[in-house]
């Protein structure tokens, strides 16, 4: 429905313009109706002062000012005319809480500000500055007063007893401040902190904090340290203090070294206890029965003037304090003789040795690998090329020839391409075994240069055995077989049948 009103009644633009004096004119008014300049909210503290400043404003000089009163507003109470000022009555202060602490800075209605001294966390709240006009009637201005109030910060340590359930162990507090105080605590050992608040009468607030924890002995003259921060402080307050823990003693004996001989001269034994409070006592006693003649007692100090086999017994201490009482004993051995004691090695001496044995062991490993690297290198392939193998003559010299050992010529090796002769006036045999041919046969023996001239192998036999063998095989048969041999291999020949 609206929608549709603003549809059938579109706004013109001259009401617009009217809507928008009419907001100026109201907030011109506002302005003007505000004559009473006071300020909003002052903060202050307790023994000091606060000036509470007021004037009236009067554009126009129409307003005839009669008379101007302060009222108080406090907080949790009833509104009260603390001070009044009349230019023919002058100056009155009803409320005898503010007499002698409240005085007009001026006598004039135009500016009747007041100063409030001796301060007091009850003054907090509202104040009034409020004239008496004609023909407009009364008018006022504000303001509150915010009294703030610096805590009294401490914190303190409680003794404890060491034992097994959580007690408190420290305390900080933050007494009548105002807004409150916060406390946190900054602790080393393993606890934890409640907070508690309680209001005061005038508005302040105190607040308290302990610390808690299961105490050992080993918490004593630890430090806990309280932090306090608030309002009124340029920086958080911190207080630190030591844990007081008592246990009952424990006790040690030191001093005996596994060499009092016979005719040692002040052997001393010492006592020592570790315990809160201090001990009160120390007793030394022997198991065999009353201390020997040749020892003293001073304090935990035992001293024997000279060793004998009456100090041959186990001595005894023991230490009382109010929470209890500990012991211990050591057994002393006297000897015939003086042990020589060897001093041992300077702690730089062992690590000196530490770091030269490391050293000797890597070269050692070093030596080693080295060692296993040639090692390799020599039993791997060689990185030169070997001679050739021996070649013998032609494959019919091979078969006609008897059994006998090999001649120097035939065993020496030969270079590719070597010709040499045969020491009974042979045909001059060449080595063909070169890169540049290969295998040419395979390894096998030679081929005849005319296989298809011999019908079969018994044939040829007859042939080679008439004698005419060196005519009828092709002149390259003659030479030497030449045969591919693989490094490690084998230079015999498979058989061959003729």
């Amino acid at each position: 429905m609206a929608r549709d009103y603003a549809a059938r009644c579109p706004v013109s633009p001259v009401r617009n313009t009217w809507l928008v004096a009419a907001a100026i004119l109201l907030a011109a008014q506002g302005i003007q109706a505000q004559k009473v300049r006071v300020e909003e909210e002052l903060e202050a503290y307790p023994t000091k002062s606060v000036d509470l400043r007021c004037q009236f404003i009067d554009g126009g000089g129409r307003t005839k000012l009669t008379q101007v009163s302060w009222i108080w507003e406090p907080i949790d109470g009833q509104r009260d005319n603390i001070a009044v000022f009349h230019p023919i009555y002058g100056q009155s202060f009803p409320n005898l809480s503010f007499k002698d602490r409240v005085v007009f800075l001026q006598n004039s209605l135009e500016n009747p500000s007041i100063r409030i001294s001796n301060l007091r966390m009850s003054d907090a709240g509202r104040y009034t500055c409020e004239y008496a006009t004609y023909p407009s009637g009364n008018e006022q201005g504000t303001t509150t007063l915010i009294m703030l109030a610096k805590p009294k910060n401490s914190a303190n340590v409680v003794t404890v007893q060491a034992g097994s359930k959580s007690v408190v162990v420290a305390q900080c507090e933050a007494a009548d401040g105002k807004p409150a105080a916060t406390i946190k605590w900054l602790a080393s050992v393993g606890g934890n902190h409640s907070t508690s608040t309680t209001n005061g009468p005038d508005g302040t607030v105190t607040v308290r904090s302990e610390y808690r924890l299961v105490p050992t002995p080993a918490d004593d003259g630890r430090e806990v340290t309280c932090m306090v921060d608030q309002r009124t402080q340029e920086r958080p307050w911190t207080h630190s203090v030591k844990l007081s823990v008592e246990y009952p003693p424990s006790v040690s004996i030191d001093g005996y070294d596994n060499n009092w001989y016979v005719g040692r001269s002040d052997a001393v034994l010492l006592c020592q206890a570790n315990a809160n409070p201090a001990p009160t006592n120390v007793i030394w006693t022997a198991a065999s029965g009353p201390l020997p003649d040749t020892v003293v007692v001073e304090g935990n100090k035992l001293t024997v003037r000279k060793v004998d086999d009456a100090v041959n017994t186990t001595f005894i201490c023991e230490v009382k304090n109010k929470h209890g009482a500990s012991r211990h004993q050591i057994t002393t051995i006297v000897i015939e003789e003086k042990r020589t004691i060897t001093p041992g090695p300077s702690t730089g001496a062992v690590i000196g040795g530490i770091f030269g044995a490391l050293v000797f062991i890597g070269l050692i490993i070093g030596i080693i690998f080295y060692m296993r690297k040639r090692q390799e290198d020599s039993d791997g392939p060689p990185k030169h090329k070997p001679p050739p193998p021996v070649k013998a003559g032609s494959s019919t010299e091979m078969l006609n020839k008897p059994s006998e050992p090999p001649t120097a010529t035939e065993t020496a090796p030969l270079s590719p391409g070597e010709v040499y002769y045969e020491p009974t006036g042979g045909e001059p045999v060449t080595n063909l075994d070169d890169e540049t041919t290969g295998a040419l046969n395979g390894g096998a023996p030679a081929v005849l240069a005319d296989p298809a001239k011999y019908d079969n192998v018994n044939e040829l036999k007859d042939h080679v055995a008439d004698g005419h063998h060196g005519n009828d095989l092709d002149a390259s048969n003659r030479e030497a077989p030449a045969a591919n041999i693989s490094r490690g291999e084998s230079f015999v020949s498979p058989a061959m049948y003729v």
